[in-house]
């Protein structure tokens, strides 16, 4: 009777040190299954994969690669929406995004595999067109990756994590077909008139999306007040600013030096891996560097692209209503060097402003914002072309560089950049304005 009597007194106590014991089990599985603890190594990977589906993509104009850029990003970070509270926030930010699937909160789900479901599902989505080899490349890594999340989980648990990430990745990519790009190359007829664009050498091709300016930007609010101010008025007189603008150009292209034209090389970008996709690259060179986690990584991944694609739409809509004339045009027509050619050919698109500079400065400004001062950085994009790695001392000088390389490459006025820095960061501070006013 004592031994029933000192069990029955002890039974509670046995019975609240298991659920105890089994609370802190469950607790410390919940804390180290956050977005937090893992590394960034799935983003890493699909970034990589990305820039070169985007440097083997053809038939698509340059500025349109930061769609796949941007809503792959946010697919990214959606899919941590479970326990990612920054997710949450931004969810409310996206421009008419609906039809998120909720999250099964009985499922502890494994954060990397939601990842690697997400970005396979909308890479399979935005590159239909890519090669029989690439598409194998997507299957293969999410194949891959998969497989190496097993040493860490289950099937079970790797089965849900990949459905809500495709199911993440399904409702981003519909949202994405109705942000206005496919009529962005609609039937457009250019005005004329003196000082406005015409086409230009050596192709004289028809203007590249007119209408991408009408594009839905991805963050409601990030384009208010961006549009600079109108160029420069027009004149043919030789004493005019205008004519000493076009002569800089000029000037510059007489004299380049050796580091001028790498420069110009280094963000020529296409052919390339693109201008959005040499953002993307830098990105998961800044991951690695910071070290990033796999949360960080994705906020990283959908803010940037949101604000560059942002950008490019502000951008697009001010060179339609300025028109103004290209730097090649006014050198032959005017200057009167009828066989002048930039350095780089010029873009089939009107002159104000440099897209370079807006969406550069603009990438820059999220980057710094995002990661601060990280050092001395050099970017390797372009190792793979035997050019040479160029390194910057902060993120704002890599957007500052590649927005003057434009002057270099004969395809930009000086003013057309520098309204276009302003611009950029105009758009990125909307944006993180956008941040702030909703803590």
């Amino acid at each position: 009777m004592k031994r029933q009597a000192i069990a029955c007194r002890l039974l509670p106590a046995l019975l609240t040190i298991v659920i105890l014991s089994a609370c802190n089990k469950t607790n410390e599985f919940k804390n180290k299954n956050k977005p937090g603890s893992y590394p960034a190594d799935v983003i890493n990977k699909w970034i990589t994969l990305q820039v070169r589906l985007m440097r083997n993509a053809t038939g698509i104009p340059n500025q349109a690669f930061s769609r796949p850029y941007a809503y792959a990003g946010i697919a990214a970070l959606e899919s941590l929406a479970p326990t990612l509270p920054a997710s949450s926030q931004w969810t409310k930010k996206w421009s008419s995004l609906t039809g998120l699937p909720p999250a099964n909160h009985s499922v502890h789900y494994y954060y990397p595999a939601n990842v690697n479901a997400a970005l396979a599902s909308i890479n399979k989505a935005f590159f239909t067109n890519a090669s029989n080899t690439d598409k194998a490349a997507i299957d293969s890594l999410e194949h891959a990756l998969n497989n190496s999340f097993l040493t860490n989980s289950d099937n079970a648990t790797l089965t849900a994590s990949a459905q809500y990430g495709k199911a993440v990745a399904t409702a981003v990519f519909n949202w994405s077909e109705t942000d206005g790009y496919k009529n962005a190359g609609a039937a457009y007829t250019a005005p004329s008139g003196l000082g406005l664009w015409v086409p230009t050498a050596p192709a004289f091709a028809n203007p590249t999306s007119p209408y991408w300016g009408n594009n839905r930007p991805i963050i409601t609010g990030s384009t208010t007040n961006s549009k600079p101010a109108a160029p420069m008025a027009y004149s043919a007189d030789p004493k005019s600013s205008f004519y000493e603008m076009a002569k800089q150009v000029y000037d510059v292209s007489q004299n380049l030096t050796d580091e001028q034209k790498a420069i110009a090389l280094h963000w020529r970008d296409v052919p390339g891996v693109t201008s959005p996709g040499h953002w993307l690259n830098i990105l998961e060179q800044v991951l690695h560097q910071t070290d990033a986690s796999v949360e960080k990584a994705a906020l990283a991944y959908a803010l940037t692209g949101a604000v560059i694609n942002d950008a490019l739409i502000s951008c697009w809509k001010t060179k339609y209503e300025y028109n103004l004339m290209r730097p090649i045009t006014y050198i032959r027509n005017i200057m009167g060097h009828t066989t002048w050619t930039s350095y780089l050919t010029t873009p089939a698109h009107p002159e104000f402003a440099s897209a370079h500079a807006v969406l550069s400065s603009a990438a820059a400004d999220a980057f710094q914002r995002l990661f601060g001062n990280i050092g001395l950085f050099t970017d390797h994009t372009y190792d793979y072309l035997g050019f040479a790695p160029r390194s910057y001392s902060s993120l704002t000088a890599i957007g500052e560089e590649a927005a003057q390389s434009r002057l270099y490459a004969g395809i930009h006025y000086q003013p057309s950049i520098d309204a276009g820095i302003i611009q950029g960061r105009k758009v990125a501070s909307n944006i993180f304005s956008v941040e702030s006013s909703s803590k």
